[in-house]
C-alpha cells in the first residue's frame, strides 16, 4: 500500500516531551508566518474583470456575477475535465472530495463557491452524479475563462513551454488545476483578487493535512508522480496496486464532445 517502513528512535517520556516542546515552538513560528503571509495576500492589488463571462449552468446560462449568489466574495476551483474526457482528473477529484462540507461555512462568511470546467454540462452532470458531489459546477465550454485564468492550453502551445503558475514550463495536458478568487462591490463591479496553482492548492486538501501528522507522512517521495496513489473515491478496492514509476495519466477521451447526446448550446 505504501513505500515507507518507519524505523525510528524510541526515547523516554521525558525525552519525548522535551523534543515535542521544541517542535511546538517551530510550529508556532510557522503559524505566525502563515498568518502574516495571509495578511500580505489580502493586501495584494486587485484587477478589474473587464469581460462579461457567461457559463452554462445546470438550469441555463449564468454570468460570473451570478456565481456570487448574492454574496460579495467568490472562490472558483478550475477543475480538469476537458470537453472530450471520459471522467474528471483523479487529482482534481481528490481535492473536490473536500469541497461539499465547507460550503455551508463559507456561505456564512459571505463567500460563494463554484467549480468551472470546459466540459459540456451533460458530461459534468454525469460525472458529478457518479461522484455524489453537490457543489455548484458550471461549464466554460466556448468561453475564454479557463484560458484567461491560466488553466487551459492549446495542443500547439503544449509543443513548447506554457505559462502556468506564473512561469514558463512544460505541461502535459490541455487542462490544468487552479483556484481563483473574486470580489464584487456594491456597484456590481467584479475584481480578480488572487489565483493559485500547483502546490498552492495543498491547503485545500484536508487529507494531506492529516497525512502530514502521521509517521509515514504523505509517503510520496519515491513516486514518479506524487499523486499516482490517488484514485477516484469509487475506484479504491481490494485490487488496489500502486506503481511508483507511473506518471500523470490524463483521462481517456471520448470520440467527440458531442457523443452520448451532448451538444454545445
Amino acid at each position: 500500500m505504501t513505500a515507507t517502513q518507519p524505523c525510528h528512535k524510541v526515547v523516554t517520556r521525558d525525552e519525548w516531551l522535551t523534543a515535542r516542546q521544541a517542535h511546538l515552538e517551530a510550529e508556532k513560528e510557522l503559524t505566525r508566518r502563515r498568518d502574516e503571509l495571509s495578511r500580505q495576500r489580502r493586501e495584494l492589488p486587485w484587477e478589474r474583470v473587464e469581460k462579461n463571462y457567461v457559463f452554462e449552468g445546470p438550469y441555463g446560462p449564468e454570468t460570473l456575477s451570478d456565481l456570487f449568489a448574492g454574496r460579495s466574495q467568490l472562490i472558483i476551483y478550475h477543475f480538469m475535465l476537458g470537453p472530450n474526457w471520459e471522467e474528471g482528473c483523479k487529482s482534481c477529484s481528490f481535492l473536490a472530495d473536500h469541497f461539499d462540507p465547507t460550503r455551508i461555512h463559507l456561505a456564512h462568511r459571505d463567500v460563494s463557491f463554484a467549480v468551472v470546467s470546459r466540459a459540456l454540462m451533460p458530461r459534468i452532470q454525469m460525472f458529478q452524479k457518479r461522484m455524489g458531489w453537490r457543489f455548484h459546477w458550471v461549464s466554460a465550454y466556448g468561453a475564454d475563462f479557463q484560458r484567461d485564468y491560466g488553466v487551459y492550453f492549446t495542443k500547439e502551445e503544449l509543443a513548447g513551454e506554457v505559462n502556468y503558475n506564473y512561469h514558463k514550463t512544460r505541461f502535459g495536458a490541455e487542462e490544468a488545476p487552479g483556484l481563483s478568487i473574486f470580489y464584487k462591490d456594491e456597484a456590481g463591479e467584479i475584481f480578480h483578487t488572487y489565483s493559485t496553482y500547483a502546490r498552492g492548492l495543498d491547503p485545500l486538501v484536508g487529507t494531506y493535512q492529516f497525512l502530514d501528522l502521521v509517521p509515514k507522512g504523505r509517503d510520496e517521495d519515491g513516486l514518479a508522480f506524487t499523486m499516482s496513489w490517488v484514485r477516484h473515491h469509487d475506484k479504491y478496492d481490494d485490487d488496489y496496486v500502486l506503481d511508483p514509476t507511473a506518471t500523470y495519466e490524463k483521462p481517456r477521451e471520448i470520440r467527440t464532445c458531442c457523443d452520448n447526446g451532448e451538444r454545445a448550446s
